[in-house]
């Protein structure tokens, strides 16, 4: 039985070389190490998330993980530099929520479109709150609102245009019916200056992944008004979610990362991904490290990733035809 067994898949994977598109070193892969390319600088959430993955896949894959990052442009120059590699499985991308679908909505210039991808998976989301500084009159959710639809004019940081950071402030706008030109944009190079701006009190309220903003809320340098999850979080159980204070559409200001690759990456290869990704579903290790970073483990199918990944896209570029803010040439 065995021996037929070995020869029925000595055929099949013979076959397979005689496919369309599919050579030997796919039918092979991976050989050698894979190159796993951060968009954004090391110590942030493109960053870390590579780091976890290059710990975590090897064991799938038997070959090492190399993280390498690439930045600038908002993570555009990373991202390019992916999705114009060789198909060959061996250069691949952590992608991000701000390259991959917050910039395209904004630039259409850049060198590539939100989907020119070969969606490998989404591994994780990064709950988003809305905080305000220590000495805010805003003590609630309510407060902020009253605020807001009075026609305050309030300011918030983020890292940069076209961030999620800047992205989510927009959204916000949209969805409680309230006038963006209210709202100051103050821009950082970094989610951390943009923390270390509105601890500093030198904005009224921003946007942040929670893993960033967590530290200045436990020490009581930021008060948190809503988080974004569908469920309160267990990191801030206190903390309503956006559905409770009345708007569930704010739940699409959510970070995310996954694994991306240059276009048509052959089906052998883009499999590979496929299994190693569901097997980290239940990997202990990986499953730790992403909530360590206060993160939620999020493994998903390219199908699934594709359609998130749209879905925000759609809701970002809704935003900026709204506001008349595309980048033009």
């Amino acid at each position: 039985m065995n021996r037929v067994f070995r020869s029925v898949a000595g055929v099949a994977a013979a076959l397979l070389l005689f496919l369309p598109g599919v050579s030997a070193q796919a039918a092979d892969y991976p050989s050698k190490p894979i190159t796993l390319v951060a968009p954004y600088g090391p110590g942030g959430a493109s960053d870390l998330h590579a780091r976890i993955v290059a710990g975590a896949a090897p064991a799938y894959l038997n070959q090492a993980v190399l993280v390498v990052n690439k930045t600038g442009a908002a993570g555009v120059v990373g991202s390019t530099y992916v999705v114009k590699a060789k198909k060959d499985g061996y250069t691949l991308l952590s992608a991000r929520v701000g390259c991959q679908a917050g910039v395209p909505a904004m630039n259409p210039h850049i060198p590539y479109k939100w989907d020119d991808f070969t969606f490998l998976g989404l591994t994780e989301r990064n709950p988003f709150v809305l905080v305000v500084k220590k000495d805010s009159p805003y003590k609630s959710f309510k407060d902020f609102e009253a605020a807001l639809k009075s026609g305050k004019q309030l300011s918030f940081s983020s890292a940069g245009v076209g961030t999620l950071l800047h992205l989510a402030s927009l959204v916000m706008a949209d969805k409680m019916g309230v006038d963006a030109n209210n709202l100051t944009h103050v821009p950082y190079k970094g989610g951390g200056k943009a923390r270390a701006a509105l601890v500093g009190g030198h904005v009224d309220f921003l946007w942040q992944n929670l893993s960033g903003v967590i530290g200045a809320i436990q020490a009581g340098q930021a008060i948190p008004l809503a988080i974004t999850t569908g469920e309160r979080f267990a990191a801030v159980p206190n903390v309503p979610t956006v559905k409770e204070v009345g708007y569930p559409e704010m739940e699409t200001i959510i970070g995310w990362s996954g694994i991306f690759g240059p276009p048509d990456l052959p089906k052998p290869i883009a499999d590979k991904w496929i299994a190693t990704l569901a097997s980290l579903k239940t990997d202990k290790t990986f499953n730790k490290l992403i909530k360590g970073l206060g993160s939620i483990p999020d493994i998903r199918s390219p199908e699934e990733t594709k359609k998130f990944v749209k879905a925000q896209y759609e809701t970002f570029r809704d935003v900026v035809t709204k506001l008349g803010i595309e980048v033009k040439k």
